[in-house]
């Protein structure tokens, strides 16, 4: 593989989380839920080779019991 085509696939690699985290964003919103933090981790996207995380962040006891609300009514025991 050169030089360029790893660049493409790590610039591919960071592009599909930001997307990801949109598409999460987006859809966390449409049940009432906000992530204030919710973000790529950006010392996982540095690099030749990076590997994107994303970082769910902090969030308050509200919005805790509304994931858990939401994970519970999907995948019930």
């Amino acid at each position: 593989m050169t030089t360029t085509d790893r660049h493409l696939a790590a610039t591919e690699r960071v592009q599909a989380a930001e997307e990801a985290v949109v598409r999460l964003r987006t859809g966390l919103a449409d049940a009432g839920i906000k992530l204030p933090s919710l973000r790529l981790d950006p010392a996982s996207c540095a690099g030749a080779e990076p590997t994107p995380l994303v970082d769910l962040g902090r969030c308050n006891l509200e919005v805790v019991a509304k994931l858990s609300a939401l994970v519970e009514a999907r995948h019930p025991s």
